[in-house]
């Protein structure tokens, strides 16, 4: 049946003023300043408002054309719903995506499942709201994009405290891309689980800067031990201590329990870490002290930093003291976060000339690519290669 027309007809469109507009059955009509006219539609198409302009009548865009667009936005709409998993009978949104996807994969007992829930809840699930997932386009990514490269990065652990928003860097790449990988896997995961049909669109990352590692020397390692031993947190040695000699992320420091400490194979063992589970090495030296913290250990006690405020039964946060002790031993607190012990350790093995594959061990990076990165182009070891090089073939002269 023919859409009947009141107000969108020829003469009332010819009546308009410059600015003025007709809107009638999702169709609008404006007049504009040059006296030509433009089309555009503004309609809802299964739950979703679609406006968007369709072209001027000095292009031959007439009522007719816009009456067709509409009506193709609907067909296309009742095809999705052809490929839609058994039952639903609209499109899944993101936000119902997003939550499925982390109840999912802490069944399937998924890896960094804190990280991406927290990326989501702060960031993508606010920006891409109840948009159907099969109709994220590289345009909304894009976006989205601009958007948080101009946002803030506010540093972990401060968010309920005053900031100097004068002071704070625009969010990196690196932590953008980060968040592009959790939207990436979750169209990966959602095609497995018959969610969609196909990934809506690719998702390209952000270029990464291949900064310079920032990394403790043994000078500077022997000062911050010393003055974590002075500070007053009762924890802030043991975890500088962790962090140094085995290169454990802070969460995976913080949430050691006393029977995943083996001191006669000296290992830890990590059930959630980054990579999945590991069987993390640790030195003779702080197998020794761990040996000491468990025996003088409260009976009954479970976790190597305890906590009787938090509600996880373990300390979360050791941030404040952590810069305390950085700014003691004379160091940037800006320059040496907690992640420099991390870079410190990886730094120093590939430095002693270890292998790069028994340092991923060590580490527990994902890939070999990851580890490479401490291979410094100026580092001692860089130059010590080359002094054994030039021995050897003057010898062979």
């Amino acid at each position: 049946m023919a859409i009947k027309y009141e107000k969108l007809t020829r003469p009332q469109m010819r009546r308009l003023e410059a600015g003025e507009k007709i809107e009638e059955h999702g169709i609008v009509f404006t007049r504009l300043n040059n006296g030509d006219g433009r089309f555009a539609i503004n309609v809802m198409v299964d739950g979703q408002r679609i406006h968007r302009a369709i072209g001027k009548e000095s292009e031959g865009v007439t009522r007719e054309h816009v009456e067709a667009a509409i009506a193709g936005l609907r067909t296309k709409a009742r095809e999705d719903r052809l490929n839609l998993p058994q039952g639903r009978k609209v499109a899944m949104g993101f936000r119902e995506a997003s939550k499925k996807y982390i109840e999912n994969l802490e069944e399937e007992g998924g890896k960094d499942i804190k990280n991406k829930k927290r990326r989501l809840e702060q960031h993508l699930v606010p920006y891409f709201g109840n948009q159907p997932l099969s109709k994220i386009t590289v345009s909304d990514i894009e976006r989205y994009k601009e958007k948080r490269s101009k946002e803030k990065a506010v540093p972990g652990g401060e968010k309920n405290k005053p900031l100097d928003i004068s002071t704070l860097k625009n969010t990196s790449n690196g932590t953008i891309n980060r968040e592009l990988a959790v939207l990436s896997h979750l169209f990966n995961k959602a095609i497995d689980w018959k969610w969609i049909p196909y990934r809506p669109c690719k998702v390209k990352l952000l270029p990464e800067e291949s900064n310079k590692i920032v990394y403790l020397t043994r000078e500077q390692i022997s000062s911050l031990q010393q003055m974590s031993l002075e500070d007053e947190n009762p924890h802030i040695h043991l975890f500088i201590l962790i962090g140094i000699d085995t290169g454990m992320r802070k969460s995976e420091i913080l949430a050691i329990r006393l029977e995943h400490i083996d001191i006669n194979r000296k290992q830890i063992h990590v059930p959630e870490g980054k990579a999945g589970t590991r069987e993390q090495p640790i030195t003779g030296r702080l197998a020794d002290v761990l040996k000491e913290v468990i025996e003088n250990a409260e009976e009954g006690e479970e976790w190597l930093f305890p906590s009787a405020k938090s509600k996880t039964g373990h300390v979360t946060n050791l941030d404040k003291a952590f810069r305390r002790v950085v700014a003691a031993a004379g160091l940037d607190p800006s320059q040496i976060v907690r992640h420099t012990m991390r870079h410190t350790a990886v730094t120093h093995l590939v430095q002693e000339g270890i292998d790069l594959p028994t340092v991923m061990r060590i580490s527990g990076h994902k890939t070999l690519a990851m580890v490479l990165r401490y291979a410094h182009q100026n580092g001692e070891h860089i130059q010590d290669a080359m002094d054994r090089l030039e021995q050897r073939l003057e010898g062979a002269s």
